[in-house]
């Protein structure tokens, strides 16, 4: 007898009877039921808060009752607008009275000095010069006494907040949070090797103009060599960690020691890459001071996040307490940490993080996870080589022909994954097309049905179709179902390979899923239960369970946070196309190991079946009035409006342009359900349409992301001219010199206005600008005109004075236009009739935040 024909006739692997497909809904429920009872309660858990009456008990711990009383006291100002009273007089007054209470306090281990900074000055912000005069800064300085160390740790929040919000969430929870922390540590007796710097920043929202300033220019700034950066995207939740660095792996060390962690590389690379619609002041610090540190931010119930609706009523006291006991560690340990004494001397290198549900949490450099992820794909190739060897002695089939059947079920499963991502994207533009986008918005659960759904509909159909087809195949049923398994993760593995190579951090994810699913390969071929039936899908459960948990809570954490982002992100592009693109990522990661063993089931193209029933009947009910996405106060629409005048002269001084009208920044995709409602105030046009070859569209744009989204912005003209709070913006030319270079001239200008301005400055060819008084980035590195300059004051009112210096062929004609923008984002407004009744007739899931606006331009 031959080789071959022995190990056929000798094979102990019988051919099995299918289980019943009543064994199906139980084998789907056991996965429900391990998300619902682990993931759903664990990404949600927040400790216990403290109260005032357990700090008799806890005179060492954080207490969140204590932090909960300053959140309330400073949300109660309202909005804490740049150049309000409430931001530049009343929240200063109220922090420095609590930082004097800490002071009358602490031990006498301690000194502690306070410091209000006012600061001015400007720096380039994406396609923009941010200008500020006269913003605020409350800091505080922690020592021990006769200490003489000249490093700094440096923690910061901001107290300033987004117009029209009370900003309990963002931020005035982490400024509440660094001042029980200050106490804590102030009431002990310490050790402190090192001062801790808390600066509480009174410009973040304008945006990051303080955090700049004090980088830039205070006198404590050089000392900080590390940071703990403290910002919200939300109210509540455990908040995340989402940047580190850049390098120092020493700061995770002691974050990995934290009693709430929670962090992921993949959050920082998502941030990095300009996925999320957000920045912090760690750029800042990070760009401006190299000070390396951990950036955090609350992400949960991002809905409310820059609403009026951020409310100190809302905020988890279990969140204060989640945040207060992680930064009391990490202050008291970075604090005191050797490494504090020359930062960057220590590795260098970014890090990759991850936690596994709050429970613990993972890092290693770089290096290590080139090394790692190496490692790990290398074994799985192995043994996926020994599985299929023994596959070939078993079956008594040859190499090759088992080599070919791995490779038509690779085959068959890439067309699974691709056909079912195509197919969730389908969707997404099906639901966009009918105007039923966003249907998730407020019912996440929606999620499920619309986009997981059809995924796991063609992961199964197909390897069940082709198994059917092969029924008769000399491989069992069981081997031909690991083929698929190994199938999955050969393009795991794959994709760890070039994402490794591109240094992409986040190929952790594939590397798990591949470590996962090989170590229950590696379980079966020890235990030979590989060829047995349906005893090798046991160990492939079992090492099921953990990554299944993992990939599902990350899913969860990032649904979390994206989708109501996707309520500010703009109406430009697609938002249910991210949504879908979501769902593909993790149905890979965690179902590409799990759906092959319905194959097990009788009825299996039923079974599949069935996930195409529910997305049908997801889609009926999306298209539903259940689909709507917003609710009232909890998942708002929002809309920005301008009630704006604009005056544009021509070159001789008269008037091209002087008309009133409502500029709307539409934040998401449904701009259209208020259309009605715009057409009783008038006929909109895209802003774009308008501009013409205006300066910036001759509009008073608020900021370079209204000029980035003028195309899905709208002007609708009407005769009201806004009621303007306070004095209209003024541009004075107090002279006109000659400067030393030929055909140069230096304009001189003063100007005065509300604290919010814009500045838009345009040559005209084949004029062009040499030299200006403001920050000369723009015209040292040859920017494109025309300019973008955001201005804005605290606390210094006094005019703004500038020159610009121009180079001209011709000195008779006009050859610079210069534009003003002035926003009262903040005063007291009475609404015109007409204005009024518009704003009244948005329905009343919308948010609206509005201000009036004037803009003036000139040629000189």
């Amino acid at each position: 007898m031959s080789f071959k024909s022995k190990y056929h006739i000798d094979v102990d692997f019988e051919v099995p009877k299918k289980l019943g497909w009543y064994y199906a809904p139980l084998f789907t429920a056991f996965w429900f039921i391990l998300y619902l009872s682990i993931v759903l309660t664990q990404v949600v858990r927040l400790p216990t808060p403290l109260t005032l009456k357990d700090e008799a008990t806890n005179s060492d711990s954080y207490i969140a009752e204590r932090a909960e009383q300053i959140v309330v006291n400073l949300a109660r100002l309202g909005p804490k607008v740049v150049g309000s009273e409430a931001n530049e007089v009343k929240a200063v007054e109220l922090l420095v009275a609590e930082i004097n209470k800490v002071k009358a306090q602490m031990s006498d281990y301690f000194e502690l000095e306070i410091d209000v900074q006012v600061a001015t000055g400007s720096y380039i912000h994406w396609t923009m010069l941010n200008m500020y005069q006269g913003v605020q800064n409350v800091v505080a300085k922690l020592s021990a006494k006769n200490n003489t160390s000249e490093n700094y740790l440096l923690i910061n929040a901001h107290f300033d907040s987004a117009p029209g919000s009370p900003g309990a969430g963002d931020d005035t929870s982490m400024v509440a949070t660094m001042l029980e922390v200050l106490r804590v540590i102030a009431k002990s007796s310490g050790p402190l090797q090192n001062p801790i710097v808390f600066l509480f920043n009174g410009a973040e929202e304008n945006p990051l103009q303080a955090s700049h300033g004090f980088i830039t220019q205070h006198k404590w700034a050089k000392n900080c060599k590390a940071l703990i950066n403290l910002d919200a995207a939300g109210s509540g939740g455990r908040e995340l960690l989402f940047q580190s660095g850049p390098g120092n792996p020493w700061l995770m060390n002691y974050y990995r020691k934290v009693p709430h962690p929670f962090a992921t590389t993949l959050a920082e690379e998502l941030f990095q890459n300009d996925f999320i619609p957000s920045d912090t002041d760690f750029r800042i610090f990070r760009d401006y001071g190299g000070v390396p540190g951990l950036d955090m931010a609350y992400t949960y119930n991002g809905y409310v996040y820059h609403t009026e609706f951020d409310r100190f009523n809302i905020l988890p006291k279990g969140s204060l307490q989640n945040t207060g006991d992680n930064i009391l560690h990490l202050a008291r340990s970075i604090a005191n940490a050797p490494e504090l004494e020359n930062p960057t001397g220590n590795e260098a290198g970014h890090v990759i993080f991850y936690d596994f549900l709050g429970w613990f949490i993972l890092y290693y450099t770089l290096n290590t996870s080139i090394i790692v992820n190496s490692v790990v794909c290398v074994i799985a190739v192995c043994a996926i080589g020994v599985s299929l060897f023994f596959m070939s002695a078993r079956s008594g089939l040859g190499w090759l022909a088992v080599i070919r059947r791995y490779a038509l079920a690779f085959a068959v499963q890439l067309l699974s994954l691709s056909l079912g991502a195509v197919f969730a994207l389908i969707i997404a533009v099906f639901m966009d097309g009918v105007g039923r986008s966003m249907t998730w918005f407020s019912q996440t659960w929606l999620i499920f049905g619309l986009y997981f759904c059809p995924i796991f509909f063609c992961m199964a159909i197909f390897p069940s179709l082709f198994l059917e087809r092969t029924k008769k195949d000399l491989l069992s049923l069981g081997f031909r179902i690991q083929l698929f398994m190994h199938s999955h993760c050969l393009m795991l593995i794959l994709l760890t390979i070039i994402l490794t190579a591109f240094n992409v951090r986040s190929a952790f994810m594939f590397m798990l899923a591949v470590f996962f699913d090989i170590a229950a390969l590696i379980i079966n071929l020890i235990t030979k239960w590989h060829r047995r039936a349906y005893w090798f899908a046991i160990a492939v459960i079992i090492c099921q369970a953990l990554p299944f948990l993992y990939y599902t809570s990350v899913a969860q954490e990032i649904f979390f946070t994206m989708i109501p982002m996707m309520g500010r992100s703009g109406s430009a592009s697609n938002p249910d196309i991210i949504i879908a693109g979501i769902a593909i990522l993790f149905t890979c990661l965690f179902a590409g190991f799990i759906m092959p063993l319905y194959s097990f089931f009788r009825k299996t193209r039923t079974i599949a079946l069935c996930f195409l029933g529910v997305t049908l009947f997801f889609i009926i009910l999306a298209v539903t009035p259940v689909g709507f996405p917003y609710t009232p106060k909890v998942a708002a629409q929002r809309y920005s409006l301008l009630h704006a005048k604009r005056i544009l002269h021509n070159a001789d001084g008269t008037e091209r342009v002087n008309e009133s009208g409502v500029y709307i920044y539409a934040q998401d995709r449904r701009i259209h359900i208020v259309d009605e409602n715009i057409k009783s105030i008038g006929e909109k046009h895209k802003v774009n349409d308008v501009c013409n070859n205006e300066l910036f569209c001759g509009m008073p744009i608020f900021n370079h992301r209204w000029y980035k989204a003028r195309e899905n912005s709208f002007w609708i003209p009407i005769d009201e001219e806004p009621n303007i709070p306070g004095v209209k913006p003024t541009l004075t030319l107090t002279s006109k010199t000659e400067v030393d270079a030929s055909n140069t001239s230096r304009y001189s200008f003063t100007l005065t206005g509300p604290d919010h301005m814009t500045i838009f400055i345009g040559p005209k060819e084949p004029a062009k600008i040499t030299n200006w008084s403001f920050n000369d980035t723009m015209i040292r590195d040859n920017w494109e005109p025309p300019y973008f300059i955001y201005y804005s004051y605290g606390n210094d009112t006094s005019p703004l004075d500038f020159y610009i210096d121009m180079e001209t062929t011709d000195s008779t004609t006009q050859n610079l236009e210069i534009g003003i923008g002035a926003h009262w984002v903040h005063q007291a407004v009475v609404r015109t009739d007409g204005y009024e009744k518009f704003i009244q007739g948005f329905p009343s899931y919308a948010y609206v935040a509005d201000w009036p606006a004037f803009y003036e331009s000139w040629l000189f």
